[in-house]
């Protein structure tokens, strides 16, 4: 199992999804419309090192942080 953060506005509860790979998880929110939206924006990292694509294996236990754009000073 995964474990799955959601940062800043994203205001979700960390949750723990059974996956193989990145791919698999967008699967997992894509009738969650109000999640959705966040995915097309946000950065994604797991174990803290941003990723480029989503064919990436997951292990048991990596963390998934979703990352959306936010603005700062």
């Amino acid at each position: 199992m995964a474990i799955v953060e959601f940062l800043g506005p994203i205001n979700r509860e960390t949750m723990e999804v059974d996956i193989a790979n990145l791919s698999e998880l967008k699967e997992v929110f894509q009738n969650d419309k109000e999640l959705e939206k966040w995915l097309e924006n946000s950065a994604i990292a797991v174990n803290d090192t941003l990723v480029s694509h989503l064919n990436i294996p997951l292990l048991s236990r990596d963390k998934i942080s979703l990352l959306p754009p936010v603005c700062g000073g």
